[in-house]
């Protein structure tokens, strides 16, 4: 007879025997997860600091360069005419501004047709954009093919699907309250350089040549001779629409292209555009209206207050993640994810001895955090006394050099951000303390993984062979049973022949 489930030969509770004998082989498994829990918190807490560490890296950073301390900032007495921008690092000044003319673009208009006149003539539109009388500028044409069926909307198509043009004017059809519509040609762009010409005509063919050539010398004398692909003015006399945009008023300027001009401290200048760019270094002006202004360039000192204040929070960060993950709390007994790391204690008392730290090579009256008002408290905090910050920047120099000078060869004497960014530098570099921390951590989590999976291939194996050795026994078991069943049967059929 087959054993269907193992106990069943033996009586046994075998599987309460096995599940049992497996759980306490998987014992270990309990301790190597709370294991795992604990080096996960200290990668976590790694990548905390190393994101921390990277904002003070920022600010100290930013304590090093001129731009932490050359920002100044601009002063309009009447904003509604003239206002600037930094676009680098400005001097610091005062300038008279007066705006004389504005940008403008142009405007030109045609004569007024009915919505379905069409030009009834076939002819040219030559568009010339630039400033003529600029020396040296390039001049560009453009000819437009105009059909004797086109309407004004089928000009304004035309100008605005021609990839050349439409980069320079755009078009439209204006109407008027009869109906009657006008064609209606404006420059993208204000200022001089971007007026254009519209002129009506034809260009010349060889038919033209050709009769040119058949005329009388005399006749030869008295007319040009024509160069095919010349511009020549449209006829006039053929009654067409196209011939009425050609004659003197058919097409005029309603608003003439204009460039902004402006006196700065008396010196007239002119720009194509409302906006006057670094004419004064690091500094774009905008005009927006006519008038008199006094521009203001000062020192900013509460830009370089935000930096200092910046610096001081993001130090205040890292040293308040260092202190919980390494501390012990003796009310609740429990210590910091990270309490006894060696190297999270040095980095800690690394970073402040940093802000105790001189700044030798300081050319200035300030050499050290604490004279311009920057004081370390129980516990590693930084307070920053703003008041007496204030003062120090009236010497801005000095501040600077306490902050950003430059170390010696052996790399002593830097000034007080130069230190702090060259040891942030060190610990976010790609093998520096805090990436070579994680990957230790990370190997000895994948280590923890493979003694989990060491654990339950044990268990796996203790089970199978559990199961094997009860299959054998039950198996026996039922062997011996049937033997006794069988003996028995035996004694009472011979108990029963002797009476």
């Amino acid at each position: 007879m087959a054993i269907s489930s193992v106990g069943i030969g033996s009586g046994l509770d075998v599987e309460r025997i096995i599940t049992e004998t497996v759980a306490l082989e998987k014992e270990p498994i309990k301790t190597l997860e709370v294991k795992a829990e604990t080096i996960n918190s200290k990668i976590s807490t790694y990548g905390q600091i190393k994101s921390s560490v990277d904002t003070l890296n920022s600010a100290a950073r930013d304590l090093t360069l001129d731009s932490g301390f050359d920002a100044v900032k601009i002063n309009s007495s009447n904003s509604s005419a003239v206002n600037a921008t930094m676009t680098g690092l400005a001097a610091q000044g005062s300038y008279n501004v007066t705006v004389d003319k504005l940008a403008q673009s142009q405007t030109s208009a045609s004569i007024k047709l009915g919505a379905k006149d069409t030009m009834g003539a076939a002819g040219t539109m030559r568009f010339v954009i630039g400033n003529p009388g600029k020396a040296g500028a390039e001049l560009k044409t453009v000819n437009l093919d105009i059909a004797s069926s086109d309407t004004l909307e089928g000009i304004v198509a035309k100008i605005n699907g021609n990839p050349d043009l439409s980069k320079s004017v755009v078009a439209s059809v204006i109407t008027d309250s009869t109906g009657q519509q006008q064609l209606m040609v404006r420059s993208r762009e204000t200022g001089l350089d971007n007026q254009f010409s519209m002129s009506m005509g034809t260009l010349v063919t060889q038919a033209d040549v050709d009769a040119w050539n058949a005329l009388s010398d005399t006749d030869k004398k008295a007319t040009p001779f024509p160069v095919i692909g010349s511009f020549k003015p449209v006829d006039v006399e053929d009654g067409s629409n196209l011939s009425k945009l050609a004659v003197v008023g058919g097409i005029t300027v309603k608003q003439a292209a204009q460039n902004a001009e402006i006196k700065l401290n008396g010196v007239e200048m002119e720009s194509n555009t409302n906006t006057f760019k670094d004419i004064i270094p690091g500094l774009s002006i905008s005009v927006s209206a006519k008038g008199e202004s006094l521009l203001s360039i000062t020192q900013d000192k509460d830009a370089t207050q935000e930096k200092i204040q910046k610096f001081v929070d993001a130090y205040n960060a890292v040293n308040e993640l260092l202190a919980a993950s390494t501390k012990y709390d003796q009310e609740s007994k429990t210590a910091g994810v990270l309490q006894g790391d060696s190297s999270t204690v040095s980095l800690q008392n690394s970073l402040r001895m940093l802000t105790q730290g001189i700044a030798g090579n300081a050319t200035g009256k300030f050499n050290r955090l604490s004279d311009i008002g920057i004081q370390m408290q129980q516990g590693g905090a930084l307070t920053l006394d703003a008041a007496k910050l204030q003062e120090a920047l009236g010497d801005m120099d000095s501040v600077k050099s306490m902050f950003a000078a430059k170390p010696d060869a052996l790399g002593n004497g830097g000034g007080i951000a130069v230190n702090f960014k060259t040891l942030t530098d060190e610990l976010l570099a790609y093998e520096g303390t805090l990436n070579n921390k994680t990957d230790s951590l990370e190997k000895q989590l994948e280590l923890n993984k493979a003694e989990v999976e060491k654990v339950e291939k044990r268990a796996e194996t203790v089970e199978e062979r559990l199961r094997k050795q009860y299959t054998a026994l039950d198996v026996k078991m039922a062997s011996l049973s049937s033997l006794d069943s069988y003996i028995s049967q035996m004694v009472t059929s011979w108990n029963k022949s002797k009476g």
